[in-house]
């Protein structure tokens, strides 16, 4: 991995080339405060902004620690070798043109691969990128206009997107920009790499990432570990949807698991949060860099209206968020300070009894503040200051500051619109510990985004491998055949022809199905209950156009699952789990995790289906056992391992699952010929 410390914070920086870039490099500099040499490069201008230029790196009177390289893109490749040879600390390269535009210049990937080249092992970000901002230590290496201060800690954020990051930097939230870096194409230096260093900085309180794609799986893996064992939480606004598998449309699991689901996947199997927008991410970045993550998703509100108690409520609704009954030692609180005529719940409206009188208000507060709850939100819209007077809303931000430090718990104050948060207010509220929401909506998002449980992600890796290609589609039978020896339970059956040889061995009922039939049941190519030999033969005489079949005894009633694996192009196996059988398509009730996954991480997600009451015994009916389901899941998990590449798909559709057993009633299995 590069190594960026020089590069993120240099105590020499060069800007090559005499441009209007140039130039804004060195002003944003000076005007950052950077405490470091600026040295410019030049081969003709004798100075850039009023600093002496120099022909070449080669004559600068020191190797620099960085450099800002805003020349064209051939001559940027030429500025990289230099430094490196120089054993400089690392680039920005600002020209476009590489392999982000060979779509439209095929010459863009070979000069991508000639940058790389010229920069060996020293670390540049880019190309196609505006650089960096470290507002920690008074850097800016940035050729623009941007919103960063200087702080002492706060937050970092990377981004492929320059104009993405100039808008965040522009925010008026109160959160505290840490560093604001930008990675264009990742040539060399990915955003895990960063991230990976940027952990190492005891002053960042939390990562966000802005991800259009996760490039090499191993980095985040890494970072993710990382991440986890310093207690530095990742937030991730993960944009684009991921170029899924679905050139096999035989299967339902191809369609139900499209899309982006795999990057959640991903996501949720290493920890990552995710926002899911730009407001909301901005937030859950405020809410972890003053409170951490939350211990669960318990919370209380307050507000004094009746209107703003039951939007709250409404909102949440449905977010994974609780809001538990109140205690007696609560309402005993509440009634002391608010009297008989509030009815007290959670969300609780508080009336404006009390307002104007902050030692009431605080105690009112503090009360929905008890050890159980993990957030206590305060509904507070500030008036516009440009033509309302707001010194009449001091003592709410005071009876906050006062409840913050009174019970110690975690306290935010929540505008319900995101401009009725003035930033001075929410300078004041962060400084005494109170999280200053901007937008309700962007709120609930963040509180249910640091409320996931946050587990340390697998050591063992994703299993990714190239797309299986000239593939085939294995019999049931073989498909069967194939599973079961990794321990998948299937009825006993034969195949054969017309002749129904071999069906002797069998035990009635049996079921009938043709072979080589896509969707079977949809065209007649299932017949069920043949309970004698001559019901199977008119069973193989309606199928028309079949001229083999797959005969199996019938497996018991039960509740019905499907279980596939589609190959995600960008994140691995994906391995799917919902309800089966004729609901597939109807309820669209599916969980997704990436292989290998452990057998907790498997009953984690068959919790979160909406069909799990089945599985557990709904309305007085048997439950199902449900580690004979999580063992013939981890079965086809197996069997997809043990081919290391060559199965494109595989489906078990329906699982029978009853209280002692869980028997594949179909299988398809897609893989190289």
């Amino acid at each position: 991995m590069p190594d960026l410390s020089r590069l993120l914070n240099p105590k020499s920086l060069a800007v090559i080339g005499g441009g209007a870039w140039g130039e804004a490099v060195l002003h944003q500099a000076r005007k950052f405060g950077y405490q470091g040499t600026l040295y410019a490069v030049h081969p003709v201008k004798p100075e850039i902004a009023r600093i002496r230029a120099y022909p070449s790196v080669i004559d600068l009177p020191e190797v620099p620690d960085a450099a800002f390289i805003g020349i064209n893109r051939e001559a940027t490749i030429g500025a990289v070798e230099r430094m490196r040879k120089l054993d400089a600390g690392g680039a920005v390269c600002f020209a476009s043109g590489y392999a982000e535009a060979s779509g439209e210049d095929i010459s863009g990937t070979d000069a991508q691969a000639r940058l790389l080249k010229a920069a060996g092992d020293m670390p540049i970000l880019g190309p196609n990128c505006y650089g960096f901002i470290n507002a920690l230590d008074g850097v800016a290496v940035w050729p623009d206009q941007h919103g960063c201060k200087r702080v002492d800690s706060g937050v970092a954020i990377l981004t492929q997107s320059s104009n993405i990051s100039i808008n965040m930097t522009m925010q008026t939230r109160g959160l505290p920009i840490g560093y604001m870096i930008t990675a264009g194409n990742q040539a060399q230096t990915t955003q895990a790499h960063i991230a990976l260093a940027l952990l190492d900085d005891p002053r960042v309180t939390a990562i966000g990432l802005h991800i259009e794609g996760f490039g090499d799986l191993r980095h985040w893996e890494a970072l993710a570990a990382k991440a986890h064992a310093k207690s530095i939480p990742l937030v991730a606004l993960k944009v684009g949807k991921s170029t899924h598998a679905q050139a096999a449309t035989i299967s339902h699991t191809a369609s139900l698991a499209g899309g982006d689901t795999a990057a959640q996947a991903f996501l949720d199997r290493l920890g990552i949060l995710r926002s899911p927008d730009l407001p909301s991410f901005l937030e859950t970045l405020k809410l972890l860099h003053i409170a951490g993550p939350l211990a669960s998703n318990r919370i209380s509100s307050i507000s004094c209206s009746g209107g703003e108690a039951s939007l709250v409520a409404d909102m949440a609704d449905h977010h994974d968020l609780t809001f538990p009954e109140l205690t007696i030692e609560q309402k005993q609180s509440l009634f002391e300070a608010l009297g008989p005529k509030v009815a007290l719940a959670n969300p609780l409206d508080y009336h404006t009894y009390i307002w104007r009188d902050e030692d009431a208000m605080t105690a009112a507060w503090s009360a929905m503040a008890a050890p159980h709850i993990a957030l206590t939100l305060v509904v507070l819209d500030y008036p516009r200051s440009d033509i309302c007077d707001a010194s009449d809303w001091a003592c709410a931000t005071n009876a906050a500051l006062r409840m913050r430090k009174a019970t110690g718990k975690p306290v935010a104050v929540v505008a319900t619109l995101p401009e009725l948060m003035p930033e001075a207010i929410a300078a004041q509220l962060m400084e005494g510990g109170v999280i200053p929401f901007a937008g309700l909506a962007e709120a609930l998002n963040a509180v249910e985004a640091a409320s996931r449980s946050r587990k340390s992600p697998p050591s063992e890796p994703v299993l990714k491998r190239p797309l299986a290609e000239a593939t085939e589609t294995l019999s049931e039978f073989d498909a069967k055949t194939a599973l079961a020896a990794f321990g998948l339970s299937v009825p006993k059956a034969i195949q054969t022809n017309h002749s129904a040889t071999g069906l002797d061995a069998l035990t009635f009922p049996v079921v009938v199905k043709a072979e080589g039939m896509a969707h079977k049941s949809d065209v007649g190519g299932v017949i069920l209950d043949c309970n004698s030999r001559a019901e199977v033969r008119d069973a193989m005489d309606s199928m028309t156009n079949a001229t083999s079949f797959h005969v199996e005894e019938m497996c018991d009633a039960g509740a019905e699952l499907l279980v596939g694996v589609t190959q995600d192009p960008a994140h691995g196996y994906l391995l799917t789990i919902g309800a089966g059988g004729i609901l597939t398509e109807l309820l669209n009730d599916t969980q997704s995790v990436l292989i290998p996954s452990t057998p907790e991480a498997i009953k984690q997600a068959l919790t979160r289906l909406k069909m799990y009451p089945l599985l557990t015994g709904y309305r007085g009916a048997a439950p199902c056992d449900i580690e004979a389901i999580t063992n013939a899941i981890l079965a086809i998990q197996s069997y997809v391992i043990a081919q290391d590449g060559a199965v494109a798909e595989v489906e078990v559709n329906p699982l029978i699952c009853g209280p002692n057993s869980a028997v594949a009633a179909d299988a398809l299995i897609r893989r190289t010929q």
